[in-house]
């Protein structure tokens, strides 16, 4: 019995997914099959119930995880250390990021980590937050990348920085003008807003709320780049993090005016699992997010 079939099973019960065990481990679903019932032949047990439509664990299948999560975090604990002693930094990071964030937040990130650890690779996949968080618990990452952190027992949270939100509007747009505007101001004008279940929807709605401005909505996107692109039409106005419009306000296809409300600003934050070993690479990437966010 090798330490990689019992990862296997582990991430197995973790995802519910054969599918994502195998994405995790770089194998195929087969591969997956074939080592939980070695496992099964090891132990001469039952570990998963497949009899139900629902992922189970057998009471073997249980005590079983428990063990190996034990015998994994040791192995991991071990490696890494090892690791240490010898100042290696390699390996992979594995990160999910929201859209906005791995587009316009994370390159500089990347770019002054890989100067200085060439050897490492890392592997970026963009999701929508929920799913990012899905993926740290499921441990199909290493690390998430998200705005508006949520507290959940099973993550550690590490705040990386404050992105103050702006108004954009078409330069041509009466508010192109003013040097600083009032949340009141944005009554009777067409926005342009994230999908309601977007973290930054959520956050922009709580304070256009209680400051009792309602406003209409003409159009919902799920990323930032489409929001964008409808205000350079002349659609209407948004409110979008600072950090994304850099490019669009050199080239004065958008204008950006700061909003007059402390509690405008995105929160940005890395997640990672709780129970999650961090090799020396993975906390050399968070070193380099803490500061770089300072």
């Amino acid at each position: 019995m090798q330490i990689e079939s019992l990862k296997v099973f582990c991430d197995l019960t973790e995802t519910e997914s054969f599918t994502k065990a195998a994405q995790v481990n770089g194998v195929t679903q087969s591969a997956v099959s074939q080592q939980i019932s070695s496992l099964e032949r090891q132990f001469k047990s039952l570990l998963i119930e497949r009899s139900k439509k629902k992922f189970r664990l057998t009471r073997e299948g249980q005590v079983l995880y428990d063990y190996s999560k034990q015998i994994i975090g040791t192995y991991d604990a071990l490696h890494s250390k090892l690791q240490e002693i010898k100042d290696i930094i390699s390996g992979t990071i594995r990160v999910a990021t929201i859209y906005s964030i791995g587009l316009h937040d994370l390159p500089p990130y990347v770019k002054r980590f890989l100067k200085s650890y060439p050897t490492v690779n890392i592997h970026v996949e963009y999701r929508r937050a929920n799913q990012v968080y899905d993926d740290v618990v499921g441990n199909v990452v290493d690390l998430g990348l998200v705005a508006y952190p949520v507290k959940d027992p099973k993550i550690e949270v590490i705040p990386i920085k404050k992105d103050p939100m702006v108004l954009i509007c078409h330069p041509q747009h009466p508010l192109a003008k003013s040097k600083i505007i009032k949340l009141k101001s944005l009554t009777g004008h067409k926005f342009i807003g994230f999908e309601p279940d977007i973290p930054t929807r959520k956050a922009i709605d709580r304070v256009l709320r209680e400051h009792g401005i309602e406003i209409h909505h003409v159009m919902e996107f799920d990323n930032i780049e489409t929001v964008k692109r409808a205000v350079e039409i002349d659609a209407g106005v948004a409110i979008v993090p600072m950090g994304t419009i850099s490019q669009e306000t050199s080239k004065q296809t958008l204008a950006a005016v700061p909003i007059d409300d402390d509690q405008m600003f995105r929160p940005l934050a890395a997640i990672h699992k709780k129970t999650k070993v961090l090799s020396p690479a993975m906390k050399q990437f968070i070193s380099i997010l803490k500061e770089e966010g300072k």
